[in-house]
């Protein structure tokens, strides 16, 4: 009995064995056969492109405001329309074409002064009238940059005439600018897989293929020659000629 149940044991360990050793090697085989089906993970490489460009503004936009003042709201009104009609005139006379001058509405506020009676503790304020204060501005918006330039320079040549003129800064515009970034961007995504390209030559072991992303980055427009750059954007308003700058990230898979 002993015997037979020695036996009988023996066979239990033998076929407990190889029900152990058919399971690892199941697992083995099912492990390599998901390892040589699995893709292997993607290389990338990111970079950074950009384009600059010189562009000559193609708008000017400049201002000048004239006052006068009063003591009642008729006459502030009535000199301030003859000083802009002189400022107009004079306008025109510098070659301006009269559908580029915008005279703007007017105002015309009336002026306070403080005077005190008495002494404290029991000093009165009191609210004095000083009349009447009128303001217009006169907006000018052309293509001709060197005749708003010297306008803008000679408008205070009224003052001797006895209009109370004061001349803004000139703003310049580029008017085709949603024109140019798009092909800017175009310019500053050729250049990112220029760079990727070198990157990978240098380094070897790799080719550059599809592109898999990009994103714009900022886009600053400065004065000629400035490197200034803004989280932002700039947007120069100041200056004749103009540097664009474009920026964008893109990320190649490599091969």
């Amino acid at each position: 009995m002993d015997n037979r149940q020695r036996v009988w044991d023996l066979a239990a360990v033998g076929l407990l064995t190889m029900a152990i050793a058919l399971v690892a090697s199941t697992g083995i085989a099912s492990g390599s056969w998901k390892s040589v089906r699995g893709k292997p993970a993607q290389r990338k490489l990111r970079v950074t492109g950009s384009a600059k460009k010189r562009i000559v503004s193609d708008l000017i936009e400049w201002s000048a405001s004239v006052q006068t003042h009063a003591a009642d709201r008729v006459t502030a009104s009535k000199e301030l329309r003859k000083a802009s009609q002189q400022t107009v005139a004079f306008l025109k006379k510098q070659g301006i074409k009269p559908e580029e001058i915008e005279p703007q509405s007017a105002t015309v506020k009336e002026t306070f002064e403080t005077q005190y009676l008495g002494a404290l503790p029991n000093r009165i304020e009191k609210q004095v009238s000083k009349g009447f204060d009128a303001t217009q501005a006169i907006v000018i918006k052309s293509t001709d940059m060197a005749r708003i330039e010297r306008a803008s320079r000679e408008v205070t040549s009224l003052l001797e005439e006895g209009v109370v003129i004061t001349s803004e800064e000139p703003a310049y515009y580029y008017t085709r600018l949603g024109e140019l970034k798009v092909e800017m961007l175009a310019a500053a995504a050729r250049d990112a897989r220029a760079r990727a390209e070198n990157i990978v030559k240098s380094t070897g072991g790799a080719q550059i293929g599809k592109l898999l992303g990009a994103d714009m980055g900022i886009i600053n427009v400065n004065p000629a020659n400035s490197t200034e750059t803004s989280e932002q954007g700039n947007n120069d308003t100041s200056s004749l000629e103009k540097d664009i700058l474009t920026i964008v990230h893109a990320e190649f898979e490599l091969e």
